[in-house]
């Protein structure tokens, strides 16, 4: 386990590690992977052996004892949360009397957003043979530990892992929004075609035809009683939708306290009464559009609060690319583009795994062909 340089370990919580160490590794920029956002998912039980989310994040240190490389991990009994979907390898391996569950994960709870799954202090050298070490070190932890299978969900750079024999690459498909210098929202409206301009144009008349205000709040504008009101709104779309709610309120609390300011929360008012809201985070190049609500059902208002009002913020605050969360081809006539996004694989059984990567390469050509499809039917001028 250990070398003339460095030695690992696997934490089974986040609070055994010092914050300061932790995001001196991490940096400044990516929100979803700093120790706040991290540690308030552990702190407020969102995360936890209870709900299928047992921490086992990979920590290496070098010879001062101080991080060099860490990846986000998960003992997971379950495939809810992630959204890369394995629920039929799961049930493969049920018909066949094997046990999928225990698998171990690398994601970010609940999140599904690219990003550097695993994470190398800049001032580390060789950072790509690194990269393959550390690899290599939690697929022995994976047979050590007897999982089924390991899993890197919404990777960056998925060619840095292609000359890895053991790790299959799969793909999928997410809409977002890139900033192509746009001086203000009517010169993003000039560059679409003249019928998807007009329709804009008419779905934003919901904020004066309901005369309703918009808010835009960070950091300390953000107040106790607007995550309150966002909260409940967020337990009536989870209740609608998906019958459960995974994110606690003291998650949302805990993000107020300690990671407001990379927090941007637009909020919808009719009379000074609170009316829908939208949880967003931020790092200095993207805006990542998470969660939203309403408490009264307006038309194109959700259009408005996920998708203009993000599109107008970026272009004021020159930010480069707003991911608007997993799935929905209706974010295509809005301006979002189709744009792959990626997760790797390793799978201990060789059968399954060589059905698999068949499975996946099947998959992918199917991927790149609605991928295809979906570009022709860009909202974008020739």
């Amino acid at each position: 386990m250990s070398s003339q340089y460095s030695e690992y370990f696997f934490a089974s919580s986040i609070k055994i590690i010092n914050k300061d160490d932790w995001n001196s590794c991490v940096g400044e920029d990516h929100p979803f992977t700093r120790y706040e956002y991290l540690h308030a998912l552990e702190e407020s039980k969102s995360v936890s052996n209870k709900t299928g989310w047992k921490p086992h994040h990979y920590i290496e240190k070098n010879k001062e004892n101080k991080i060099i490389a860490l990846c986000p991990l998960y003992i997971k009994n379950h495939s809810f949360g992630e959204y890369i979907f394995d629920h039929s390898w799961a049930d493969a391996y049920h018909r066949y009397g094997l046990n999928y569950y225990p698998k171990l994960q690398s994601a970010i709870p609940f999140t599904p957003v690219t990003g550097d799954r695993i994470i190398i202090n800049n001032k580390v050298k060789n950072k790509k043979e690194k990269e393959t070490k550390i690899i290599n070190n939690i697929i022995a932890e994976a047979k050590k530990i007897n999982v089924s299978s390991l899993h890197f969900n919404f990777i960056k750079n998925p060619s840095r892992w292609e000359n890895n024999k053991d790790i299959m690459l799969r793909s999928n498909i997410q809409f977002h929004w890139k900033n192509n210098d746009y001086k203000n929202f009517d010169d993003f409206l000039k560059s679409l075609s003249s019928r998807k301009r007009k329709t804009i144009k008419k779905e934003r008349l919901c904020i004066s035809n309901n005369n309703l205000e918009v808010k835009l709040l960070n950091g300390d504008l953000i107040k106790e009683e607007h995550i309150q009101f966002f909260y409940d709104c967020y337990l009536d779309t989870t209740g609608r939708k998906w019958g459960s709610t995974y994110l606690s309120k003291n998650f949302f609390y805990d993000l107020l306290l300690n990671f407001k300011d990379k927090i941007l929360l637009i909020m919808a008012f009719q009379e000074k009464i609170k009316i829908a809201s939208a949880i967003n985070f931020l790092s200095n190049s993207h805006l990542y559009g998470r969660l939203w609500g309403a408490k009264y059902e307006i038309p194109f208002l959700h259009f408005e609060l996920c998708y203009y009002q993000a599109i107008d913020y970026a272009i004021k605050n020159n930010i480069k690319i707003v991911e608007a969360g997993a799935q929905g081809e209706h974010k295509l006539q809005r301006g979002y583009v189709p744009t792959k996004t990626w997760s790797a694989h390793w799978i201990k059984d060789k059968e399954f795994s060589n059905a698999i990567q068949s499975f996946l390469n099947k998959e992918g050509q199917l991927i790149e062909s609605e991928k295809n499809k979906l570009e022709v039917l860009s909202p974008y001028k020739g």
